[in-house]
């Protein structure tokens, strides 16, 4: 069973949009894309720095449109994985993958995702941090000490802690024994109490969007479930702003199904990573550029070792 994973905020880096713009009929799904969700792609990905890629208004459309445009070229020829997650916001090009949104209505609704989050997150100064290593129960008391969340459930030894800057702060400073901890390029404390306001904003929209039930198998966040109904999919996909990413239940689900390959889509590398902690053995392929195409279409197609 291969699967399609796709990545969450913090994956965007200047300039990756590059090489997928000489893609044949990139350029026009880009325009539309931009169009949809209310931001210059195209300029975004190619032109734009590191710190405005960074705001969590273009971040988010950014890389669900990257994602939907390597997916595109993967099932050109028509050929699909047998299922398929996202990460945080790659959740929503997980939907769109599995046929639960239309391609439009995925990057509707991550512009306005986009922009409620930003809203949300300019509230108050808060932002995130990944820990790596150390004892998880350490980790979340010490978490608890500062009154921070635990936003991220990554897996492979990664808990993403998110809550005010100066927590975050503390933390770096003294962190948990055996850990490190690294400041995430993300505007807010995303998948916290934070932000409460954006869930509101986006169910509102996601309530006159059509949705249909899955064509291909299709994991949750929330719990590391799979997900059978359309409409439930998307109704946790917006709840999921304001509660914890459980990606460490995902991977554990995928090995439960017997997944025998993943192939992360662009902007790709931080899943591929994960996976190959938390689920050795299993092939894994980044989609960087289209130069990776062919190590993903072989993978799909069963030919890769």
């Amino acid at each position: 069973m291969i699967i399609a994973v796709f990545p969450g905020q913090g994956a965007q880096t200047p300039g990756f949009l590059h090489p997928w713009l000489d893609l044949d009929g990139a350029r026009e799904r880009l325009a539309a894309y931009s169009d949809q969700a209310q931001v210059d792609l195209i300029a975004a990905g190619t032109e734009w720095d590191a710190d405005r890629i960074r705001d969590t208004q273009v971040a988010q459309p950014l890389i669900v449109a990257a994602s939907l445009l390597s997916y595109a070229a993967l099932t050109a020829d028509g050929a699909r994985p047998a299922g398929t997650a996202g990460h945080s916001v790659g959740e929503l090009a997980a939907l769109a993958a599995a046929g639960v949104l239309t391609e439009a209505d995925a990057l509707r609704l991550v512009g306005i995702r986009g922009r409620a989050m930003a809203e949300a997150a300019a509230a108050a100064q808060t932002g995130m941090s990944a820990v790596i290593g150390g004892d998880p129960s350490a980790v979340l008391a010490r978490l608890g000490e500062l009154e921070l969340t635990p936003a991220n459930h990554n897996g492979a030894g990664q808990i993403v802690a998110a809550g005010p800057l100066g927590a975050l702060a503390e933390l770096a400073a003294t962190p948990p024994r055996g850990t490190r901890v690294i400041p995430l390029q993300v505007a807010g404390a995303f998948h916290t109490g934070y932000m409460a306001p954006a869930v509101d904003t986006l169910r509102a929209a996601a309530a006159a969007v059509e949705a249909s039930d899955p064509t291909l198998t299709l994991w949750t966040n929330s719990d590391g479930s799979v997900v059978h109904s359309g409409r439930a999919a998307v109704d946790l996909m917006v709840a999921q702003i304001a509660s914890p990413v459980r990606w460490d239940l995902c991977m554990a689900s995928f090995a439960e199904h017997g997944v025998t390959g993943i192939i992360e889509l662009s902007p790709a590398g931080t899943l591929t990573g994960l996976a190959k902690r938390a689920l050795r053995g299993v092939p894994a392929v980044a989609v960087k550029t289209p130069d990776d195409l062919a190590a993903a279409t072989a993978l799909l197609s069963g030919e890769a070792a």
